[in-house]
């Protein structure tokens, strides 16, 4: 009775074998490649980004420090020529002749320049003469825009460390009317001087400049100054 049970326990039994899962070498390797790529991706557009940012924070600031420069020049140039003491130019009543505006030069006069020269009366100035700390004026220097604040005061007005400054002109507009009916005489044939005019002068501002960190960023501003004292030329005849 026992041999069928022997022969049957001394059976091999059959061997079950399990299937690995996992990823082979080749799977492995095409996946890394494919990260790489997706990353390589991913990281140049990150990077255009990150330099299109930084190009459009250079342009804003080298627009706002344009801006600024071209602003403060506008405003002294407006103020060329004013003279408290103005009513002392006018001839009155009494037999002396006026004074003459101290003021009244400005330069450029015809051709265009990278610097402006021009005065304008102060509160704690002389208003008979042309102090020395009412003396203004720009000019463009080792690619730097610099303000004169006095005779012989000169200081840098644009910042050497967001923009270099490769351009700066200041072209004059002179427009002459002509006075010759607040004369009570003719001018006589060959006088120069006579009929006097009115001056409206204007200049047309320019500045071009680059971005110190940047060369290839650049930018240019231009604009038109109305001088808001005019000066008066030559003179009726007597």
């Amino acid at each position: 009775m026992l041999e069928p049970v022997m022969r049957h326990s001394l059976k091999r039994r059959p061997v079950m074998r399990r299937r690995c899962s996992g990823l082979s070498m080749i799977e492995l390797l095409v996946g890394t490649a494919v990260g790489l790529v997706v990353a390589a991706a991913a990281a140049a557009v990150v990077g255009a980004n990150v330099r299109e940012n930084r190009q459009l924070q250079l342009e804003a600031r080298l627009m706002q420090e344009l801006r600024s420069t071209a602003g403060l020049v506008a405003r002294d140039l407006r103020r060329a020529g004013y003279w408290s003491a103005s009513a002392s130019g006018v001839r009155g009543e009494s037999a002396s002749a006026p004074t003459p505006n101290p003021h009244r030069a400005l330069s450029p006069q015809t051709a265009a320049s990278d610097a402006v020269q021009l005065s304008f009366s102060r509160p704690a100035g002389d208003d008979m003469a042309l102090d020395d700390d009412e003396r203004f004026g720009f000019r463009l220097r080792n690619g730097v825009v610099e303000v004169q604040l006095g005779a012989a005061n000169w200081q840098a007005l644009s910042d050497a460390g967001t923009l270099r400054v490769t351009a700066f002109r200041v072209e004059p507009f002179i427009e002459e009317i002509d006075l010759q009916g607040f004369c009570e005489h003719a001018c006589a044939v060959g006088n120069t001087s006579c009929p006097p005019r009115q001056q409206v002068r204007s200049f047309a501002l320019s500045i071009a400049a680059r971005a110190t960190d940047d060369p290839a960023v650049t930018r240019s501003l231009r604009s038109r100054v109305r001088v808001r004292n005019d000066a008066v030329v030559g003179s009726c005849q007597e």
